[in-house]
């Protein structure tokens, strides 16, 4: 905090499940921009995999896109063009994605007409597959095979697109309103089955519907029962097929305070705690396994 005006300060820090904390000393934290000035009120791009195995980040030394374990070991730069931010565009123009394993990155550009190719990342082959750069990666399936993207038709309607990671796609469909206009979404391993919660405007109770890109039909909405002051925040499905939802508890100033993780039973919506953390609401920033 300086003044009125709050930035982040310090290095990026990993809290395992075990307890201990591991502090990422060579991540960069301030971004570069297009210019190669250093945004200090922003925060560089940071994602970790799914089973918060791995991390991936920019390296301070060079600048580059690394991985490492999170439980420590020796930080390794993507391979070839992956590695570096292209011409025109600042660290903080990209997104990363992992697979739950995190032997798989997608990397998204946002640059202004979407010319650059998204970047599929095979980390145990080292080969790179591209999609075209006007699609969004918002995850992979569990197996890591597959992603879901979404993009824009010239009608301005949202269209969902399944990808293997070499590239080629698979369904497609312009997807109802109740869909597109929701979060958090997830694809299942059959690849046409997504999740998506549907969180009330008015505080109400969210509730859980799966699309079937294969026929556009939306399953009937269950009641999900998440604890009052907490919402869903990430939703995914194991390598069982259940769908696991991360839910995130705020304080009475509205900051995040505990972060617990539930499998639901789609039936009932019922659901069953399988991990939970408390959460320091004095951080800038943070994210959860999978983000």
């Amino acid at each position: 905090m300086k003044g009125d005006f709050s930035r982040p300060c310090g290095s990026w820090k990993l809290t395992l499940s075990n307890g201990k904390t591991v502090t990422l000393a060579d991540a960069t934290v301030f971004p570069r921009q297009a210019d190669g000035k250093v945004d200090k009120s922003s925060n560089a791009p940071l994602a970790i995999s799914g089973d918060g195995s791995r991390v991936v980040y920019f390296r301070k030394s060079d600048r580059k896109i690394v991985w490492r374990n999170a439980a420590g070991g020796t930080a390794r730069a993507l391979p070839g063009k992956a590695a570096k931010v292209p011409k025109g565009l600042g660290m903080a123009d990209l997104a990363i994605k992992l697979s739950r394993e995190g032997d798989r990155i997608a990397i998204d550009y946002n640059d202004s007409d979407g010319s650059l190719p998204t970047l599929l990342v095979d980390l145990r082959g080292g080969g790179t597959a591209t999609l075209p750069g006007v699609k969004v990666v918002q995850g992979f399936s569990p197996d890591g095979t597959h992603v879901l993207t979404t993009g824009f038709t010239e009608d301005n309607t949202t269209e969902f697109t399944v990808y293997d990671t070499e590239g080629n796609a698979g369904e497609s469909r312009v997807v109802p309103q109740v869909v597109s206009n929701n979060a958090p979404i997830a694809l299942a391993d059959d690849q046409v089955t997504v999740g998506l919660v549907i969180n009330s405007l008015t505080g109400g109770t969210s509730t859980l519907r799966q699309y079937d890109l294969s026929t556009d039909s939306v399953s009937p909405a269950f009641d999900l029962k998440v604890p009052f002051g907490e919402t869903p925040y990430r939703l995914y499905w194991d390598e069982n097929g259940k769908l696991i939802v991360w839910g995130v508890r705020a304080n009475d100033d509205g900051l995040a305070d505990r972060a617990t993780a539930r499998r639901i039973d789609p039936s009932t919506g019922e659901l069953t705690r399988i991990d939970a953390f408390p959460m320091k609401p004095d951080v800038w920033t943070w994210w959860l396994p999978g983000e």
